[in-house]
């Protein structure tokens, strides 16, 4: 069954491109494009001679390449934007002449300004949007053809995180019939299910661009991850001439297996478009069967089963990567968030790269899809450090009444087949008090996050939050109705007083806890859950201890790039995963509270004078000086814990502590081996240790994956510093260098440090904690390839790894 799963899921990223524009047949052009920084005039002809121009793979991220500067935005991170332009030479068959010919882009930030052979197709400004163009009138067809892309970012702050700058997503050529499937244009629901059958609802848009009127028959034909065909449907449709029409199938499947965050079962609906016997288009669509429900006491249930959201949200970029982040990254970074207990991810505050939500799907994480930060006026961008000094106004908001409702269809259409998507939200904190909206209530209270306090009538009225909120709503629920709309409300103190919550379905408060018992009195139909939130114990009670609160999004997942503090400071840094993706302290602690699979963990710290409560970031550290007071702190699920240093047990056990989920003890420093064991019925359940260690020794090098695809696959090679003995050292900071050998390059090192603003394009790096990671990406060809790392002073590694 495992085999057959692994094949499945490889039929899956096979199918991936197809799905993406669900038409015709589509090919990557990630390769071979020219870059330039600047506005280049007349970039964009067929007779520029780009010859000098600096050659590269797609996707990519400028900005990332930096230099980092004081000088810069404090809010994107203290990097760069600007202008630039790329160019890819397309050689198109004569023989596909008579073919619609189409160019798809997942993404380009920002105001993408798409060229064909110097005739400009138009500019798309939302950096997070998908979108397709016809280049057929402009092809020449059996010779060459230029395509060119114009980004301008030069509005470098118009964020309140990092962004990244160029196209940093993939992009398709798509050749497809007259008569064909439209973009997005194949719709999935389950709109019955139960243990004995489903019935699959299938919404199939054809689009016949020919001056006649045209009969089809659709052929839908559902299969399961044996590959089997266990149902089908065939029915008939006219379309006119220059016109589109939709057909409307149903299908039963006895017996499905569903969806859910354990068991993330996948079906595959293989559409096809028939003109008498001729097949004239097909696509095949990853779907999932699964039922959502949403009630005001209870919470939220899937298929049934209600469950507790154990939330993160989550930036786009990776460190040392930016924005253009590789499928093996995420597939890794999702894993390990995976193994914490964690079970949704939030795409704060925008539409993610499709490879995020295909991950979900397979991996089995409920996604809660976000399309906005601010509407129709900006929120404040720092500049000088995260709430520090003059902000900047800069962001999406100068071009939202134009292209938002459009910009959020694209996303529902794009995404709307996903499993894992189970909420649509219109907006984050867009209710922010006097950021930018006001209003009297604000005289009265205000909220828990860091605010301007008091009505400011000069700012823009709350009031008109209702009315575009209601006016967004129903551009989702146009396009989908199996899902909830949603936002995460940042001043429900405020927007309470406005049409604004009425105009959801499901209301997410940010950092309100506060509120829960009172709004679920005083609104008893609202369905309640928390849309962002602290890494608190308090914070995660007011979700386990209240059955109509269904779960909570923590901010964040990973630490991102932007939103910095003053300089220097590469980004935020709450996530439970750090820039490389390693497992934070706080990590554990959520484990502890997330995790059923018993688990235990000890980190060190000098005790303090003062101390609210005990540290979730505390370090496996046991290096101190003789004497010095430790406080060693355990996090935990298990009943109790037992401390044992150097082979002698400290006390008895320990209690769990429900009031902070942290038991501790204090002692004085004994170099040596010091361990906790967590406890279930006095039975040791699980258990960690730390040890003192000596000066770093060598490097020692681990591949994550040792093989890896030609075709621009990522290898991912953790390093790590230890003593003589072999123990990790984590307070060494040593440079190390890489050298590639073979069909691969260096794409990047990153060690995590939030503070290293150094040049993160070279081939060296310091580790940080100890540790670092380096991304090793497959150049084009099959065979093996060495890794080497160097320090001075430090034993040297070399590892082997193979692309197929």
């Amino acid at each position: 069954m495992k085999t057959l799963t692994t094949l499945f899921l490889f039929f899956l990223s096979i199918i991936q491109i197809c799905a993406q524009v669900s038409f015709g047949d589509a090919e990557n052009i990630n390769h071979n494009w020219r870059f330039k920084k600047g506005d280049i005039e007349n970039a964009g002809s067929v007779e520029f001679d780009d010859s000098k121009w600096r050659q590269l793979n797609l996707p990519h991220d400028w900005s990332v390449e930096g230099p980092y500067s004081p000088g810069l935005a404090s809010a994107t991170g203290y990097l760069p934007g600007g202008i630039a332009w790329y160019r890819k030479s397309l050689e198109i068959p004569a023989e596909m002449a008579g073919k619609k010919v189409f160019v798809y882009f997942e993404g380009i930030y920002r105001n993408g300004d798409v060229f064909i052979n110097g005739t400009s197709l138009g500019m798309r400004p939302n950096g997070y949007i998908s979108y397709l163009y016809e280049i057929t009138p402009h092809v020449r067809f059996g010779e060459k053809n230029i395509l060119a892309v114009r980004v301008d970012h030069s509005k470098y702050a118009d964020s309140r995180w990092y962004t990244g700058s160029g196209i940093y997503r993939d992009v398709y050529l798509i050749y497809a019939n007259q008569i064909h499937i439209d973009q997005w244009g194949v719709y999935i629901t389950t709109p019955k299910v139960n243990e004995q059958q489903a019935t699959i609802k299938v919404e199939t848009t054809l689009k016949n661009t020919t001056p006649d009127n045209v009969n089809l028959s659709v052929l839908q034909e559902v299969i399961n991850k044996e590959q089997k065909v266990i149902s089908q449907v065939s029915g008939k449709i006219s379309v006119a001439a220059n016109s589109a029409n939709t057909a409307l199938q149903e299908m039963i499947i006895a017996k499905p297996e569903l969806w859910s965050l354990d068991n993330p079962q996948l079906y595959l609906l293989r559409t096809t478009v028939l003109s008498g016997k001729k097949i004239i288009d097909k696509t095949l669509t990853s779907f999932g069967i699964r039922t959502l429900n949403f009630e005001a006491n209870k919470g939220f249930s899937l298929n049934g089963k209600n469950i507790k959201i154990k939330g993160v949200c989550l930036h786009h970029d990776a460190g040392c990567l930016g924005s253009a982040v590789p499928e093996q990254v995420w597939r890794r970074r999702l894993a390990t968030l995976k193994s914490l207990g964690c079970n949704a991810i939030r795409t704060s505050h925008n539409p993610q790269a499709p490879v995020l939500y295909k991950l979900c799907d397979e991996l089995g994480f409920m996604v809660l899809n976000e399309a906005f930060d601010e509407w129709e006026f900006p929120k404040k961008k720092w500049i000088e450090g995260w709430n520090v000094g003059t902000p900047g106004f800069e962001g999406h908001s100068e071009f939202f009444n134009e292209w938002g409702e459009t910009d959020l269809r694209d996303m529902v259409l794009r995404d709307r087949n996903h499993p894992s998507v189970f909420m649509w939200s219109i907006g984050n904190e867009v209710d922010y008090p006097n950021d930018p909206y006001s209003h009297p209530i604000l005289d009265k209270e205000g909220i828990g996050q860091q605010h301007t306090k008091g009505y400011l009538p000069n700012q823009p009225n709350a009031e008109r939050l209702g009315g575009i909120a209601k006016k967004l709503s129903a551009v989702v629920r146009q396009y989908d109705l199996s899902r909830p709309v949603t936002a995460g409300l940042a001043g429900p103190v405020m927007s309470n007083e406005t049409e604004y919550p009425t105009a959801l379905n499901v209301v997410g408060y940010n950092y309100t806890e506060g509120r829960y018992a009172m709004d679920h009195e005083k609104y008893p139909g609202r369905v309640l859950y928390g849309s962002e939130n602290g890494h608190s114990m308090d914070a995660w009670k007011a979700v386990r201890d209240n059955e109509y609160i269904f779960g909570q999004f923590l901010w964040t997942g990973i630490d991102y790039l932007g939103e910095s503090h003053r300089w220097p400071s590469r980004g935020f840094t709450s996530g439970l995963l750090d820039l490389s993706g390693y497992k934070k302290p706080r990590a554990y602690f959520r484990e502890s509270l997330w995790s059923d699979k018993p688990m235990v963990y000890l980190g060190t710290y000098k005790k303090r004078k003062r101390e609210r409560s005990p540290s979730i970031d505390a370090l496996p550290l046991w290096n101190y000086e003789t004497g010095d007071t430790i406080r060693v702190v355990c996090y935990t699920n298990c009943q109790n814990a037992q401390l044992i240093l150097n082979g002698k047990k400290i006390d008895n056990p320990k209690k769990y502590d429900d009031e902070t989920g942290v038991i501790v003890w204090d002692l004085p420093f004994q170099p040596g081996k010091i361990q906790v064991e967590g406890l279930m019925n006095d039975q040791i359940a699980a258990s960690y240790s730390v040890e003192t260690t000596k000066r770093p020794y060598a490097i020692t090098a681990k591949a994550y994956n040792e093989s890896i695809s030609s075709a621009s696959g990522v290898a991912m090679i953790d390093i790590l510093i230890v003593d003589e003995d072999g123990k990790p050292v984590i307070l060494s900071d040593d440079e190390i260098t890489c050298r590639t050998e073979g069909p691969v390059r260096l794409i990047g090192m990153e060690a995590g440090n939030p503070n290293d603003m150094g040049d993160y394009n070279d081939n060296r790096q310091r580790v940080y904690l100890g540790r670092m990671i380096a991304y090793i990406q497959a150049t084009g060809e099959k065979g093996k390839a060495k890794i080497k790392f160097t320090s001075p002073w430090l034993q040297n590694e070399e590892i082997e790894i193979e692309t197929f």
